[in-house]
């Protein structure tokens, strides 16, 4: 339980928090000790500092707490390697203190022995040390903690942070970090850097221009060098911050990892943990994602979207299926290229856009979040793991869903090849249309004459089906048909509005990602339906604009960040968007958990 920290943005398993103090300091953030403050060093932008004691030496008495400072319970540390009975046996009962408080625990037994549900802010590993360095253990060490204490206490980690790996601590989940390495380095001799660290004595001159080296070469010495390699890490963690506010941590960290190789393999084992950062990654940003390296076909997003597509996604549509390759204009039907294949379509068959980093997209969700919102590296060549993985998600798409033949209407770079793989393992026939390029004349003509003959589809039998297949996407197999199996459309799309028979509207779609937006009677039928309810059980009170955590009972484990989800409580039906994953809804005790867009009292 926290009373003084709470979460305002998650982006993946970082967090932009607030430590609430008299001060309030928003994280990730700098912890300055007493001695840091002694020396002059406190800012006003960092977290002080101040520890009640170890009690292996004596027996403290609990301290009274202070709103200026972050207090550290009377505590037994263990170092990295300390067996279980031995830290159960030496257990530390943690007072209730009414003031910003922090639990020492290590990092194996943070649910042990009442450390889980202590009345803290925060949380200290006290073997840190012992597994920072170390990909497979830093990330099973911050998983296995993360899992263990409430969603909404800080985690911090003392003694282990550069200016070069904080972005990475920040990315598997820390929040307070301090400059005592970075200092340590620097009364070494060593100049860090965001990108390596060097030996001062090999520097001919100083590539920094904060205020430290603000000094002739020949008098910068080591005090110089442990001021500038802490603001350095300070000016690392503005850098963080700025990036989990706009949404693009991710994108920063697959470069700056590379500088260090325990680094770079911490970024790829955190990769591996698909379900500790899926929980915790958002539906739906602002932000674009930028596919720059192969590691992004390990990102959530990507494995998210393709595992949907793949997996709730159902074609509808009588008619053969066309593959289109990507365009660099997004949605690809704004493209002058996607303008020509929709001429020679006509509504004569399913288009489905074929795309690295995405996989496969069908023409009904190229709007919805990441579709609409990537951009990548174009060299025009196809790495083997960009073919496996757009080859994997078409062959599961097409094993799904039914088709009388598939016209490739690709280029040979890269996308034909994926096509032959994928036609060699499935039970439908392929055809190619392209000489050359796409848009030639001559591909355009084969387009058109491959589907004469071919029935048309409505204008309405397409917007009704994007209706469905935005509802199969969001809430999951068999949503759509389950909603809505009867259905009018009005306005124009992409800003479609779903109403009933009578007229009354139950949903709007959202252009900017793709997904529904449910009114009050859309609520309604959806919790009535066999849809799976993404459902949130609140106290008895009438929400106003926001449910806060405090007043969550109970949520549905499997609602993320952005979710559309039902509320409901003894006084209330609602309608809204949620702020939390459900699991966090259920352990925090601060922040909103859901954006309340319609309620009606019971």
């Amino acid at each position: 339980m926290t009373d003084y920290f709470e979460i305002h943005e998650r982006d993946g398993a970082a967090r932009l928090g607030e430590l609430r103090l008299s001060s309030p300091v928003t994280t990730p953030a700098l912890v300055d000790g007493e001695a840091e403050r002694a020396a002059g060093d406190g800012t006003g932008t960092r977290v002080p500092l101040r520890d009640a004691g170890s009690l292996w030496g004596a027996d403290r008495e609990v301290p009274e707490g202070d709103s200026d400072a972050l207090t550290v319970l009377p505590h037994r540390a263990f170092p990295a390697g300390t067996r279980d009975p031995v830290v159960e046996s030496f257990a530390v009962e943690y007072p209730d203190v009414d003031a910003p408080t922090a639990a020492v625990v290590k990092s194996d037994a943070a649910g042990a022995a009442g450390a889980a549900g202590a009345p803290v802010d925060a949380y200290v590993l006290a073997d840190a040390q012992g597994f920072v360095g170390h990909a497979s253990a830093f990330v099973d060490a911050v998983i296995a903690v993360r899992e263990a204490v409430p969603a909404d206490t800080a985690l911090y980690l003392s003694g282990v942070a550069t200016p070069a790996n904080a972005a990475t601590l920040a990315y598997a989940g820390v929040d307070l970090l301090d400059a005592k390495r970075a200092r340590i380095k620097g009364s070494q001799g060593k100049y860090l850097a965001t990108d390596d660290e060097r030996f001062l004595e090999d520097l001919e001159e100083l590539p920094c221009s904060c205020p430290a080296c603000q000094v002739p070469r020949e008098e910068f010495d080591r005090l110089d060098c442990e001021e500038h390699n802490v603001n350095v890490l300070a000016g690392e963690l503005r850098r963080v911050r700025q990036r989990i506010q706009e949404g693009r941590l991710r994108d920063y960290v697959e470069g700056q990892a590379r500088h260090e190789q325990w680094l770079t393999a911490t970024f790829r084992e955190l990769d591996g943990q698909y379900g500790y950062l899926e929980e915790r990654t958002p539906l739906v940003r602002d932000s674009e994602l930028t596919a720059a390296t192969e590691d992004t076909l390990r990102r959530v997003e990507i494995q998210r979207f393709a595992e949907r597509v793949t997996g709730r996604y159902v074609n509808r549509f009588r008619n053969p299926l066309v593959l289109v390759p990507c365009s660099a204009t997004k949605p690809y039907s704004e493209s002058q290229s996607h303008a020509q294949f929709h001429d020679a379509v006509q509504y004569r068959a399913h288009l489905a856009s074929m795309t690295s980093p995405i996989g496969v997209v069908p023409q009904e969700l190229e709007l919805t979040y990441p579709a609409q919102h990537y951009d990548t590296v174009v060299t025009g060549r196809w790495s083997e793991d960009e073919k496996e993985f757009v080859a994997a998600v078409l062959g599961r798409y097409l094993e799904r869903n039914e088709y009388p033949r598939v016209i490739a209407h690709v280029p040979d770079e890269g996308y034909r090849d994926i096509c032959e793989r994928v036609e060699a393992d499935v039970d439908v026939p392929f055809e190619y249309t392209v000489e050359e390029h796409p848009t030639t004349t001559d591909s355009i003509s084969n387009l058109m004459s491959t589907l004469e003959g071919e029935l048309k589809y409505g204008k309405r039998e397409r917007q009704h089906n994007t209706v469905r297949a935005l509802a199969d996407y969001m809430l999951g197999d068999g949503a759509g048909d389950d909603l809505f199996d009867e259905l009018n459309t009005t306005s124009r799309y992409p800003k479609l509005q779903v109403r009933d028979d009578a007229g009354e509207q139950l949903a709007t779609m959202v252009p900017n990602y793709g997904v529904l937006a449910f009114t009050l009677a859309g609520a309604r039928r959806w919790v009535e339906s066999d849809a799976p309810t993404k459902r949130v059980e609140i106290d008895d009170f009438v929400p106003r604009g926001s449910v806060l955590a405090p007043g969550v009972v109970d949520a549905d484990g499997g609602i993320r960040v952005g979710d559309e989800v039902v509320v409901e409580g003894p006084s209330a039906f609602a309608v809204g968007r949620a702020r939390m994953s459900g699991p966090g809804m259920r352990s925090s005790t601060r922040g909103e958990a859901v954006q309340v867009r319609h309620a009606e009292e019971r």
